[in-house]
């Protein structure tokens, strides 16, 4: 078979509303990573704090959390497509208030619209899920990182670009207008999805309203009728989904302040003049910019891995190597970050891919959306503590300690999987 062939035909999935959702994810993907490259120390800007980062996180993470019961609810009776359509404008807009934020209170503002606004999160996942025939769904999933993380490269550069020419506060504000213009766009495109429901029912608006009570009763119902591996697999997504929300927003902030990236910060200075933080943005970005690199360059290799060996090896695999790269980075300084992002790199599309994978194995396609909402309800306010947790942590115990207690945690959510989780054989999994 030529080698043209060959490819059209192992790509031959990547169509209709697998190849919308992905078009709309790289425009979306690459949008968001711009101001998402400096986000901390742009909040930190506006009167921001670690434990204020915590807070935005708690407030936010909470509101999506309270959607996920009825998106997933809505999903399974009402469609996908119409939910996803309609309400990624509503996440579009959202992004006015970040642009224009005099303070760090409209950042808390628009991240709690915006995430309400995703109430078509669990859709948007069940959509992808039955969009993928089962015997390629690791290489539809790697894909999808792949493809994100090629669009979301020149993030970072651009990142550094607008900061660098227009200042750090200037910078972030055309880059949140950016955001806002490709969102629209992104919603644009996801008018033409089409739905994948069968016995969808026509849309009551009345009853859909109403639906929050019926929705929460079936989301935690749901789990009685799934296989039992699915309830310990989602356990240990809890954990590792506490742990990550913990530093997430704290990289920028230890690597600017603990590891100094730049060189000591003056505090007789504005951030914004201080030249060690200036030289520390600039750095910053040259390292999201390997993590970028790092994810490309692993994503094929990674959803062949999943397709050929299994989901739960490279999903344990994927935390073992999170260890070192977190020690790597609480005592590493600017060289050894380039280090930490590849090892981090390949953990997360591993984790991601793996994970994903082995959900939609296990649970039949009737049940996506709500077990997909209670997943994402229940994490939601995980990561929402999560994130409270580690700027607490950072500001009143030590800059280290929330890096420090990840790897445990991490240790923790592998023996769940490890002990507890059964993959099924490929004549098992869900279609």
């Amino acid at each position: 078979m030529k080698l043209a062939e060959r490819i059209r035909e192992e790509f031959s999935f990547v169509k209709g509303n697998y190849l919308i959702l992905i078009v709309s994810l790289i425009l979306m993907d690459f949008a968001a990573e711009i101001p998402g490259t400096y986000y901390s120390d742009y909040v930190i800007q506006l009167g921001g704090s670690p434990t204020i980062l915590g807070l935005i996180s708690l407030i936010s993470m909470l509101a999506l959390a309270s959607i996920q019961f009825p998106g997933g609810y809505l999903a399974d009776k009402y469609g996908r497509r119409w939910l996803i359509s309609a309400l990624t404008f509503g996440v579009a807009l959202s992004h006015i208030f970040y642009a224009a934020a005099p303070s760090w209170h409209f950042i808390v503002i628009g991240a709690t619209m915006g995430n309400l606004f995703r109430l078509y999160q669990p859709a948007e996942d069940a959509m992808m899920a039955d969009s993928l025939p089962q015997e390629k769904r690791g290489m539809g999933f790697s894909i999808i990182n792949l493809i994100m993380s090629v669009s979301t490269t020149p993030s970072p550069i651009l990142a550094l670009l607008l900061v660098t020419t227009h200042g750090s506060v200037m910078g972030m504000r055309i880059a949140y207008t950016i955001v806002l213009a490709l969102f629209l766009l992104a919603a644009t495109v996801r008018l033409r999805l089409r739905e994948t429901m069968k016995n969808s029912e026509r849309l009551d608006l009345r009853e859909a309203l109403g639906s929050y009570p019926k929705a929460f009763r079936e989301g935690v119902y749901v789990w009685k009728v799934v296989p039992r591996s699915t309830l310990s697999l989602f356990i240990s997504q809890l954990i590792l989904r506490f742990s990550f929300a913990m530093v997430m927003n704290l990289f920028l902030v230890y690597a600017f302040y603990v590891l100094r990236i730049g060189g000591p910060p003056d505090p007789t200075l504005s951030p914004q003049l201080d030249p060690a933080l200036q030289l520390a943005r600039e750095r910053w970005g040259y390292v999201g910019i390997a993590l970028s690199v790092a994810m490309i360059a692993l994503s094929i290799p990674t959803g062949k891995i999943i397709d050929k060996i299994g989901r739960k090896v490279p999903l344990v695999l994927s935390s073992l190597i999170m260890i070192p790269a977190f020690l790597i980075f609480v005592y590493g300084n600017y060289l050894t970050l380039y280090i930490t992002m590849i090892l981090a790199g390949f953990g997360m599309i591993l984790a991601f891919s793996s994970y994903q994978t082995l959900l939609a194995d296990l649970v039949p396609q009737a049940h996506r959306g709500k077990v997909t909402g209670s997943i994402n309800f229940f994490s939601f306010i995980f990561m929402a503590i999560g994130g409270m947790t580690g700027g607490l942590l950072y500001d009143n115990v030590s800059p280290q300690s929330p890096f420090l207690l990840m790897p445990i945690l991490v240790i923790l959510s592998d023996l769940i999987v490890v002990f507890h989780v059964h993959e099924p054989k490929p004549e098992e999994r869900q279609a």
